[in-house]
């Protein structure tokens, strides 16, 4: 053997002493520390991927027949038929009762203009029937009410998805739907029910907390979107309202929702600045296509001060359809027929309670025989 060999084996027997003296050191550790155990349940580590369940969605009432589910209340709540009925049935009418008459309708925020409408068109059929029958009386007060608030008027909801582009070319996008109003009429809350009622009736929906001053509204509206199974787009507080509700439409074309409905900050109408911004959050969305609805939501309890309110308010941004919150306990009833003389919009809903499912959508008929007791 010669020398370079001799190093070689050397070398080798040298190396797999280090070797086994590391083992041996690393088995000496293992045997005074114990053998190292898998804390993991044999569950937790074998158990396959599971989704999270979606949150559990609230049962929905059916939209028809609401309104008559709460004719009661509303029947309960109005003096303005019971007092018209008393004096149009005395057995002499003369120029003082007449002036009675006027001054009922004009308590109950019927408005000047209408009042003297319909005083002038009963004066002539009640001197025409020429007896003072309750059931003639009665009939034809019905009648002209019912004139009054127009049942022939188309008070549907734009909720429809809509063909985008000529022809639908591509394809459809939802409809888009702004709801506007002053702090303290139920706005937040009506889009709630209003969302409500579009899942109830099949439609998916999107909604848009673009009332980004107050925290608590965005918390509000995702309240109402979990219960009903509907999401919703937000921003930061004090965020671009505008922004938001840009995004909103736009998720809810990429997503192929049917409805987007959008809240709105609480304006005061006497505040031009914040006028000026709904303005803003109108035409921002226009971007993107047009709004199909713009809900007034007026609070029936504040009379003529509700017609300052939504003057101010379809100046701005073009309203189609008022919302009538409150229209029991304290409403007087006559505010529906002012508000769509002032504005030439028909009321299209209407809220009789603080529940989740009294939100109806506005029956001439059912409102009138209400009025009367009927």
């Amino acid at each position: 053997m010669d020398i370079l060999t001799l190093v070689v084996v050397l070398a080798v027997l040298g190396l797999l002493v280090v070797v086994g003296a590391a083992l041996a050191l690393v088995g000496l550790r293992s045997s005074r520390s114990g053998p190292v155990l898998d804390v993991r349940a044999p569950e937790a580590a074998q158990a396959p991927y599971a989704p999270e369940a979606p949150p559990t969605v609230e049962a929905l009432a059916p939209v028809a027949g609401r309104m008559a589910r709460l004719r009661s209340r509303l029947r309960g709540s109005q003096a303005l038929g019971a007092g018209l009925l008393g004096l149009l049935s005395r057995e002499r009418l003369d120029d003082a009762a007449w002036e009675e008459v006027e001054e009922v309708l004009i308590t109950a925020d019927v408005g000047v203009g209408p009042t003297r409408e319909l005083v002038e068109r009963l004066r002539t059929r009640v001197a025409g029937a020429g007896r003072r029958d309750p059931d003639v009386v009665r009939a034809l007060l019905r009648e002209e009410l019912l004139a009054l608030v127009g049942p022939d008027v188309d008070r549907s909801l734009r909720t429809a998805t809509v063909p985008d582009g000529a022809d639908g070319e591509r394809g459809v996008r939802p409809a888009v739907v702004l709801v506007v109003g002053v702090n303290g009429t139920g706005k937040t809350t009506t889009v709630g029910k209003l969302a409500r009622v579009l899942v109830a009736d099949g439609r998916t929906v999107l909604l848009g907390a673009a009332d980004t001053f107050r925290a608590a509204a965005a918390d509000q509206l995702q309240t109402w979107g979990d219960r009903v199974g509907a999401p919703v787009v937000r921003g930061p507080e004090g965020g671009d309202s505008a922004s938001v509700a840009f995004d909103a439409v736009r998720q809810g074309a990429q997503g192929g929702y049917d409805v987007v409905l959008v809240d709105t900050a609480g304006r005061l109408q006497n505040k031009v600045g914040l006028m000026d911004e709904l303005g803003k959050v109108k035409r921002v969305i226009e971007k993107q296509g047009p709004v199909d609805e713009v809900l007034l939501v007026l609070d029936a309890t504040t009379g003529q001060n509700g017609l300052v309110q939504a003057r101010v308010f379809a100046d701005v941004v073009s309203v189609t359809g008022i919302v009538l919150t409150k229209l029991d306990g304290t409403a007087k009833g006559g505010i529906v027929l002012a508000v769509q003389r002032e504005l030439g919009v028909p009321v299209k809903l209407v809220g009789l309670g603080e529940g989740p499912d009294d939100l109806a959508p506005f029956d001439p008929e059912v409102f009138v025989d209400a009025l009367l007791g009927d």
